[in-house]
């Protein structure tokens, strides 16, 4: 374990670990809520427990989401199956014996749920429906055929089947398993998270919302998977921000240099993204020193940064040589004699920087590393000098997506740009031509409006792209 970064977490560990006595803190610490507060929304959660500040799920998720109608469904069609199944006795008797609807019954059935998915179009109460249990498969019906529009809530890295699945009752559309779902419900109430009704076989794992770490683990074993990417579901720790804070905080100016051979542009955009903007608005710029082999990406940079962005592309006199490094020392010392630079990020893990750091004594350096990419040696050296480094690593990564999608979207119209060329007008203009046909203009026009500018395009199982003329 590095020295530098270990010393205060193994600290803080302990600390934690004195003071809460489950392991959860420690376990699952830097955790983000972005996953946890959507899922708590989505299955019914209260609302006052998004506005205690003491549990997990955050109050703006709730704002945002109860403004999407496709979320707000779902939310109020699980709150009502969780009545149901929670109060299924006294409201059975009730409309056994007193014919009264769970409309009549506000004591056992939300009635602002009902009249709010009656404001979304949305019944589930037929007059068929006889019994209490064909209430709650009318709800799974609606619940099976709605909940795919949630996907798009959750980020492409999260297995949405295993999400999906949460809000499904097994064997739900038949009055069996309604029972079935019930009677395990009944049996381990508690163990459900803030008592709402999910599909999982319950357990006890303290609460299954408590942040998006513990949860996305936990969903992922249920499956028989493991969850490995927990820069998706962590950030960098307080000590970590604390220190790159105070670094911005004591310069006079800084400037970010990124040797973007050696550096992720995915990770680096999660790290600027999850720094406050408060002490980020005080670096002047960040300067890319980029090379026609390094990852598209770093063209895009500046569309998610607040932060200036010079491009600086160097080009390489042997094709195995790159000049990335001999631009960035020859740029940083400029930076630091004739801009007045004081104070330098530099993003690279490559060790043979620490070169240009030791013949700068009086400029101060933050290094930025990836932790698979930078050896031992620079590590050590860093520490020795007191220079503080951390990696990008530790950043959560989760809010890269628009980046990533940014990138792909970049480069697959590059692609098509040179792959696809076509022309309609050219198209009909040379079958006219070869078939030595006559048409007068409106002719063509009519033609053209009816059979070529409603082409479609089919794509094959193996990715082939054909476009069809419809001839009807």
């Amino acid at each position: 374990m590095d020295v530098l970064e270990n010393a205060v977490t193994e600290k803080n560990a302990l600390v934690e670990a004195e003071a809460f006595p489950t392991d959860d803190r420690v376990t699952y610490r830097d955790s983000t809520y972005e996953i946890v507060s959507k899922v708590a929304y989505l299955i019914g959660v209260p609302k006052r427990i998004f506005d205690n500040e003491h549990e997990a799920p955050k109050i703006e998720i709730y704002e945002k989401l109860d403004a999407d109608k496709t979320a707000r469904i779902i939310r109020h069609l699980c709150i009502i199956r969780t009545a149901i199944e929670r109060n299924f006795k006294h409201i059975n008797e009730r409309m056994k014996f007193s014919y009264l609807s769970i409309s009549s019954m506000p004591e056992y059935v939300p009635q602002d749920s009902l009249q709010q998915l009656n404001a979304d179009g949305i019944s589930f109460i037929k007059k068929s429906s006889t019994k209490l249990s064909q209430h709650i498969v009318e709800i799974n019906k609606l619940l099976s055929d709605r909940i795919n529009n949630c996907k798009k809530l959750f980020p492409l890295w999260l297995n949405w089947l295993y999400v999906k699945n949460l809000f499904l009752m097994p064997d739900g559309l038949k009055e069996e398993g309604t029972k079935a779902a019930a009677d395990i419900y009944y049996a381990h109430l508690l163990f459900y998270p803030y008592q709402m009704y999910i599909n999982w076989e319950p357990e006890d794992v303290g609460n299954l919302l408590y942040n998006d770490k513990k949860f996305v683990t936990l969903l992922y074993q249920m499956n028989g998977d493991y969850f490995t990417e927990y820069s998706k579901v962590s950030d960098a720790g307080s000590y970590i921000k604390g220190s790159i804070y105070e670094f911005i905080g004591s310069s006079e100016k800084v400037v970010v240099v990124v040797d973007c051979e050696n550096s992720d542009p995915y990770k680096l955009c999660a790290t600027l993204k999850n720094l406050d903007y408060q002490y980020t608005q005080k670096i002047a710029s960040i300067i890319l020193f980029d090379d026609v082999h390094s990852a598209s990406a770093w063209r895009i940079l500046d569309s998610f940064t607040h932060i200036p962005v010079e491009h600086m592309m160097t080009e390489r006199v042997k094709q195995n040589k790159s000049l990335v490094d001999v631009m960035l020392i020859a740029r940083t010392c400029q930076e630091h004699y004739k801009n007045n630079v004081d104070s330098f990020i530099l993003v690279s893990s490559d060790s043979d920087y620490w070169g240009l750091i030791s013949s700068l004594p009086e400029a101060r350096f933050l290094v930025m590393i990836e932790r698979e990419n930078c050896g031992p040696d620079l590590k050590n050296a860093l520490v020795n000098a007191g220079i503080f480094y951390c990696y990008i690593d530790d950043f959560y990564s989760g809010n890269a997506e628009d980046i990533k999608i940014g990138a792909l979207f970049k480069e697959m119209y590059h692609y098509i740009d040179q792959a696809v060329r076509l022309n309609i007008y050219e198209m009909f203009t040379e079958a006219l031509r070869a078939t030595r046909i006559e048409m007068s203009s409106s002719e063509q026009k009519q033609f053209v409006d009816k059979y070529l500018k409603t082409m479609q395009m089919s794509i094959a199982d193996n990715g082939d792209v054909t476009l069809e003329i419809k001839r009807k």
